[in-house]
């Protein structure tokens, strides 16, 4: 016998998508339960623990640095990055409702509310060729994605209405009830017991995160075009984001689409304390770094650095044999330069500590160094390339797991002395990929103070050496369940299923896949907001269009 509920509208997920959907219906007093299947103290999903980047477009933040953004350029980047197919219908207007609304559903929307940003938006995903972000837009939320999910949260909790809203945690979903071909709720079980449940409800929200917390079924959804999954993933990804819902929506004749394009990082170690089984940190690379495969080669032609096509490096390491890589640098680049992704590894932002930010961008930031250094074991440090040669392969010994790869003091060499070389020559004479993109990235002032200016590796004022393994990180699911522009769940035949709705990360983003291909960086937790917001219009009979 299963433990029965009743409410008007269910929310699986209490990440930053069902907390957003929850607000905007408890204006409307309607009864909300939100079913999450991790603890309370969680509450707030991978959001939570999220740098909090946002790709806005036109803000006034943009103006005061004279950026003169518009709708048109950032749909035309979009496009640029994405490479939408002919299929790709709802992802297309999504994006196009994106662009159009980042300022009045998103920005408008979190600044009254106590949320601000970062006063210089940071330049990523610029693309090699032409494509990808034209001008920078990526706006970091001062205080992260924690300060983001907890002032929603302390707003849910203040609530007029907040005695319409239930939460239960620790409640795994696992099917949806139909009637007619009508949603009409949803059972699954109880964690801690086994003990059954269903919850009937007029509406039901997917917003549970996607499939990447699963590494098994990454690899089985791996993108063929990038070869054999590695061996060797990291999870960065919320534990319980396994796909769970996306199989009970396809039950039900729900469409799921491009499951196997997924937002990756490439520069992920292991996490010192992990909390989930190969949980990974996923490092901001150093572009001042030699991005070298598992035998000490730089990948070339074309040399690997970061801020410019995340997609296309993920690509190359997972294409070569090895499916791991290396950066090596010295201690000042380190300094400088090396950053981990995630709130609880950024504490100036975190806190949002002024004199700490400017004393790190200033100093480097010497706590985290340390600590990557005695903590995580993808870390080496040595005075000579012999010895760290020597330090690189006794730590791949040491890691049965990895595979094969043994690191040649002959290819470092190589690597190391012809860019020295290459900096030595002076600007003028710069003939080296990785040089003139540091030149071109140290233009833009948000950048400038986290780069160095064509840092040799071999300076004797610069050591120790420093080496890190890396390796792919899971993160997000840019595929998913299709939706309207109303965050509809679409059937196979391209019609609403009446009752039922998806948001987040779960619904791709958008559409089952907002972001194409590949992402132009910040279009994550923002699409959260943007998602639920539609979903909570709709049900509200307020929808919106482009």
């Amino acid at each position: 016998m299963s433990t029965q509920f009743e409410y008007d509208i269910a929310i699986i997920g209490g990440g930053l998508a069902g907390i957003t959907a929850a607000l905007e219906l408890l204006d409307e007093g309607l009864k909300v339960v939100i079913i999450d299947r991790d603890i309370a103290e969680n509450f707030g999903g991978l959001a939570k623990l999220a740098f909090g980047g946002m790709a806005l477009v036109n803000t006034p933040i943009q103006r005061f640095n004279g950026i003169h953004d518009t709708p048109e350029i950032a749909l035309r980047d979009w496009h640029s990055f994405a490479k939408f197919s002919a299929d790709d219908i709802w992802p297309k207007k999504w994006a196009e409702l994106y662009v159009n609304r980042s300022i009045d559903d998103i920005y408008n929307w979190l600044t009254p509310k106590g949320v601000k940003f970062f006063p210089v938006p940071h330049w990523v995903e610029r693309g090699l060729n032409g494509d990808g972000n034209s001008l920078p837009r990526y706006h970091v939320i001062w205080g992260t994605g924690r300060h983001l999910v907890n002032t929603l949260i302390n707003e849910l909790k203040q609530h007029q209405n907040a005695k319409n809203l239930t939460c239960l945690f620790g409640y795994k979903v696992e099917n949806l009830l139909t009637h007619d071909q009508v949603v009409t709720g949803l059972q699954g079980v109880i964690e801690e017991t086994s003990e059954a449940f269903e919850i009937n409800a007029s509406t039901v929200i997917v917003a549970c995160g996607g499939i990447n917390g699963d590494i098994e079924r990454v690899k089985a959804e791996w993108d063929a075009s990038w070869g054999k999954p590695p061996e060797h993933i990291l999870n960065g990804a919320h534990k319980f984001a396994d796909g769970t819902l996306h199989d009970a929506v396809r039950k039900i004749d729900g469409n799921v689409t491009k499951l196997h394009q997924m937002w990756n990082y490439a520069a992920g170690i292991h996490h010192p304390k992990p909390r989930v089984p190969l949980e990974g940190l996923s490092l901001i690379p150093p572009k001042s770094a030699l991005w070298l495969d598992a035998t000490g080669k730089r990948f070339g032609p074309q040399p690997l650095i970061t801020a410019f096509d995340t997609h296309e490096i993920c690509k190359r390491i997972s294409q070569n044999q090895h499916g791991y890589s290396w950066q090596l640098m010295n201690w000042k680049i380190a300094l400088k330069e090396v950053a981990v992704s995630g709130a609880e590894s950024n504490p100036a932002f975190c806190n949002r500590n002024v004199f700490q930010l400017i004393q790190e961008i200033r100093k480097g930031n010497h706590k985290l160094l340390n600590y990557l250094v005695d903590e995580c074991e993808d870390v080496v440090v040595a005075d000579n390339l012999p010895e760290l040669v020597d330090k690189m392969n006794q730590l791949n010994r040491n890691s049965q797991t990895v595979g094969s790869g043994e690191v040649s003091l002959v290819n470092i060499e190589q690597a190391v002395g012809r860019y020295d070389e290459q900096i030595a020559l002076g600007e003028t004479f710069h003939n080296d990929d990785q040089l003139r993109r540091i030149a071109q990235v140290r233009k833009w002032r948000g950048d400038r103070s986290r780069t160095c200016e064509f840092q040799a590796i071999m300076d004797k004022k610069a050591l120790p050496l420093v080496a890190i393994r890396e390796f792919i990180v899971s993160r997000k699911s840019m595929g998913g369940i299709q939706t309207d522009l109303q965050s509809r769940v679409l059937s196979t035949a391209g019609e609403p299923i009446p009752g039922l709705y998806a948001a987040g990360e779960a619904a791709g983003f958008g559409g089952g896949g907002i972001s194409g291909l590949k992402s132009l960086e910040g279009t994550f937790i923002s699409n959260c907001i943007l998602n639920a917001r539609m979903a909570s219009r709709s049900i509200r009979g307020q929808a919106l269009t482009p």
